[in-house]
């Protein structure tokens, strides 16, 4: 097990969190601490999103994805959102 020294967000990452309210950061956060605790808690994918996991977690009601990436000693915080287009985006994404 990887102990995880630094966190870095995505700019999409940053620019979705900004959109929440208070309460739902606060989910967020827990999900992001749980990942932080345990890095390997998430789904590995495979194809084009090798090396990426998602991490399933509730905000509020609904259920999101969030897409993370530990390397070495560095957790990747990519994009979080619901399942619709979700791994399009981020294919997108991880292509620039």
């Amino acid at each position: 097990m990887t102990q995880i020294i630094e966190i870095i967000q995505s700019p999409i990452f940053a620019r979705q969190k900004k959109k929440l309210h208070k309460k739902q950061i606060k989910d967020l956060d827990k999900a992001v601490k749980s990942i932080y605790q345990h890095p390997d808690i998430g789904v590995a994918k495979t194809g084009d999103l090798q090396g990426v996991k998602v991490f399933k977690f509730k905000l509020q009601n609904q259920q999101l994805l969030l897409a993370y990436e530990v390397i070495e000693s560095t957790l990747y915080l990519y994009t979080f959102g619901s399942h619709e287009n979700f791994y399009r985006d981020l294919k997108k994404y991880l292509k620039e």
